[in-house]
């Protein structure tokens, strides 16, 4: 076997090799892209739902004062 051959037969196994390699790679890759879209949709979703959230401390302050002025009203009719 002369060195040609012997260094095409190396370079095609290392050839192999990396494609066996870099294949799952690849699909889990795009597996993991699907998923990220998903996760990114579900986000949106979660954002939306939750932001009434955000006026929840408002709500409680008008709640406070709507309850301190009944506690008054209460008080001067002698209850």
């Amino acid at each position: 076997m002369s060195g040609w051959t012997l260094g095409l037969i190396i370079g095609l196994v290392v050839v192999v090799a990396v494609v066996a390699l870099v294949t799952p790679i690849i699909l889990l890759a795009r597996g993991i892209a699907g998923r990220a879209t998903q996760i990114d949709r579900a986000l949106v979703q979660a954002r939306t739902n939750t932001a009434p959230l955000a006026a929840l401390s408002t709500t409680i302050d008008h709640a406070e004062k709507i309850v301190a002025g009944l506690a008054r009203g209460r008080a001067r009719l002698g209850g």
